[in-house]
């Protein structure tokens, strides 16, 4: 996924209102941006962090200004985290029929946010004559405590237990479910829950699994100009 031109680098001043950070640009413009995320980001909202934002050209945008990425050092250097969560959708779209992710390739057809489930909306949809129906649902992981580990979530999500309840109903419906960890960073090398965030969540992941749903983790590249899903990664449950 290419943005349409290059990110503009600067410093946070603070995130307030949970959508709302200001910024000030390397060049010294003081601007208001978007947070397109609603977890806690937490370790990734510091004061003084290097942040990257894009610009819309749009006239009717109240704030042109879309916070995308924020630099993270755990020890082994800087390193770009995406925390647009509007992104993996799109990321896991391009990926699949470009063949990065072959645990979801060979379907003849994929459509975006198909209704399912108890007032759901699965995020891709995975439809073939031969293969049968997928249900794919996607999380953007960004949360890193321990270098090389990502986590999921960085917040209480009642949401997330929703979805994995309604992905075992579709295994029981004799469909393929798969939970798809999207980590919008670099530098992870494996991937785990934070039961100690949500216990409830790592609990319901536990019995999704046992009832038959899939789960992978991918991580992506990020530079100031494109994200792109790269590898798999392993989950440590």
């Amino acid at each position: 996924m290419k943005f349409p031109s290059p990110l503009l680098r600067g410093r946070l001043v603070k995130r307030y209102k949970r959508f709302l950070a200001d910024v000030l640009l390397d060049d010294g413009t003081a601007v208001t941006a978007t947070c397109p995320n609603t977890g806690s980001m937490l370790g990734l909202a510091t004061p003084g962090a290097t942040v990257w934002l894009s610009e819309s050209t749009s006239a009717t945008r109240k704030y042109p200004h879309t916070w995308e990425m924020v630099e993270a050092d755990l020890g082994r250097g800087p390193e770009l985290v995406g925390i647009n969560t509007n992104h993996p959708n799109r990321l896991v779209s391009e990926a699949i029929p470009a063949g990065t992710i072959p645990e979801l390739a060979g379907y003849a057809g994929l459509r975006r946010e198909v209704k399912y489930g108890v007032a759901s909306r699965i995020d891709i949809l995975l439809e073939d004559p031969a293969k049968g129906l997928a249900y794919v649902e996607i999380k953007n992981v960004h949360l890193s405590r321990t270098a090389g580990l990502a986590e999921f979530p960085d917040s209480v999500t009642e949401r997330g237990v929703k979805h994995l309840a309604e992905l075992s109903a579709m295994v029981a419906a004799g469909h393929r479910a798969v939970m798809l960890y999207l980590v919008q960073r670099a530098d992870a090398e494996r991937f785990t829950f934070a039961g100690d965030i949500d216990t409830r969540y790592a609990e319901a992941f536990r019995t999704a699994h046992a009832a038959g749903v899939e789960a992978i983790a991918y991580a992506c590249r990020l530079t100031p100009e494109e994200i792109t899903v790269t590898r798999r990664i392993p989950i440590e449950a």
